[in-house]
């Protein structure tokens, strides 16, 4: 049997996906191979393996959490919403189909054979598998063919640990309900219960802490306080807690047009680490105002959001933007709404076949109905860029400057170009998520931004995003094992095997 913990949520949003990096990290640092599972993810955010596989980048901090690199079996059905109806279904890393809900129901048993699959080579590999559930396990009136929840803690034999978010209120009454609504066997799971975001003063719980024990018959593993963790978050939710004003105390003022269909905007959070960079969002009835760089983000839906731009004048504001000269630059979905027309004959994205571009870069991209997904390095100048790509479409440059040379992909040689910048350098355009992640590429771009303003540059090279996230995960480790009972999280883990 494979040694597991599960960790369950009284609802979306409560911490789970934190505390499975952090329980990964604690069992990593302890001198144990673990690894991350979580069998459906929902999210736009996504990652593309060494291996050109796609998977939600929640698994992809947890198994950097857990010293490993990031493999898609940690994560074997991404769901990608594509409208308000709609989902892409990736399995194992590739493009299954778009279902709605009730088709992608009916699918889901076929699914449970194979995510146990994955689930048992990666157990076999590794000494523990903390696995994350999504949602609430006491969505009832879906149960009877669960692969998240529940039904994934049968094909894991895995004993759960559910958490709670005390920040919204109501905390007892959801660990009672959630647990009142499972059916005995599932219950009998649940073999502990943490508090999650908790603010004050510990000893006013205690009173509630003993009544819900009583009444759960489920011990209380730990109240974890509200902390300050700059670890990614994978879904759009989070959205609703980044900054939306510029930091006066800043040099540089850096606005993000929160797309409508906004993915992998996780691709601007190393910008964060720069002295002098105010990383702002700006949202639906929010103005632009004159920042020194706009960035544009990646879309599940490039042509919808090219009518977004449109609709909400904000397309409008961008370009007076590129008439004062600001610095903007598009990544993915972001770099196709810079182009001049968007194709899209087979009705990938949209039934209008077609629409109009920003055009502030002499490009046009046609949507395809086969993915690209890659891991590349390539050179722009003389610096090193790297990131991965995922898009549908196929971009053609008239005449302009390629953003960089690519010269690996997935691993493998390749000669081939990506991206475009305009003639007088201000407008930025490339397929490359994770692009600024590079410390050595984000200060040389912020140099020249500084250099338009009068300001000197900044020769000082900032830590390496990925040394400041390992810093993250120990911050996040040492709070764990000062709030939960690690005694006890040992003793289910290894119950787990026993069992």
């Amino acid at each position: 049997m494979v040694k597991s913990i599960m960790i369950q949520g009284t609802a979306s949003d409560v911490g789970k996906s934190i505390l499975v990096a952090g329980l990964c990290r604690i069992f990593y640092q302890d001198g144990l191979e673990v690894v991350p599972f979580k069998s459906q993810n929902m999210a736009l955010n996504s990652y593309i393996t060494l291996t050109g596989h796609e998977m939600g980048r929640a698994q992809v901090f947890q198994s950097e959490a857990a010293g490993k690199e990031p493999d898609v079996r940690m994560n074997p059905v991404l769901l990608k919403p594509t409208s308000d109806r709609k989902s892409q279904v990736i399995f194992n890393g590739k493009v299954l189909d778009n279902m709605d809900a009730v088709e992608y129901h009916e699918f889901k048993p076929t699914l449970s054979g194979k995510i146990s699959e994955l689930y048992q080579e990666l157990g076999a590999e590794n000494d523990v598998i903390v696995i994350e559930g999504a949602g609430s396990p006491a969505e009832i009136n879906l149960n009877s063919r669960d692969i998240a929840n529940m039904g994934m803690a049968r094909i894991a034999d895995a004993p759960v640990v559910l958490v709670a978010d005390i920040d919204r209120g109501g905390v007892f009454a959801s660990i009672y309900g959630t647990i009142e609504l499972l059916e005995p066997e599932e219950r009998a799971r649940v073999k502990g219960v943490i508090i999650n975001k908790f603010r004050g003063d510990k000893a006013l719980l205690t009173p509630g802490l003993e009544m819900i024990e009583k009444l759960t018959n489920v011990p209380v593993l730990g109240v974890i306080p509200y902390g300050d963790f700059k670890i990614e978050d994978e879904d759009s939710v989070a959205l609703k807690n980044v900054n939306r004003h510029y930091d006066n105390n800043k040099e540089l003022d850096v606005a993000v047009v929160s797309l409508s269909k906004i993915s992998n905007f996780t691709d601007f959070n190393s910008l964060e680490l720069e002295p002098d960079v105010s990383l702002r969002y700006v949202f639906p009835g929010d103005v632009i105002g004159n920042p020194d760089v706009l960035l544009i983000p990646g879309s599940k839906n490039t042509l919808e959001d090219s009518l977004y731009l449109e609709e909400s004048g904000l397309a409008n504001e961008i370009k007076l933007l590129r008439q004062k000269g600001t610095y903007i630059f598009g990544i993915c979905g972001g770099y196709q709404l810079l182009g001049e027309e968007l194709f899209d004959p087979n009705q990938v994205e949209s039934s209008t076949g077609s629409t109009k571009g920003l055009g502030l870069l002499p490009v046009e991209t046609t949507m395809l109905e086969t993915k690209v997904t890659a891991q590349v390095k390539g050179k722009r100048d003389v610096l090193e860029v790297t990131g991965y790509e995922i898009h549908m479409g196929e971009t053609t440059l008239k005449g302009v400057e390629p953003f960089a040379h690519i010269t690996t992909e997935n691993n493998k040689e390749v000669d081939r170009l990506d991206g475009a910048v305009s003639e007088d350098g201000k407008v930025y355009g490339t397929y490359l998520h994770g692009v600024f992640d590079g410390s050595e590429f984000r200060r040389d771009f912020l140099n020249k931004v500084r250099k338009n303003k009068g300001l000197e540059p900044l020769n000082h090279i900032t830590q390496e995003y990925k040394d400041f996230k390992a810093e993250q995960y120990d911050k996040l480790a040492d709070s764990l094992r000062e709030s939960l009972d690690m005694e006890k999280i040992y003793e289910i883990v290894n119950q787990s095997e026993e069992e």
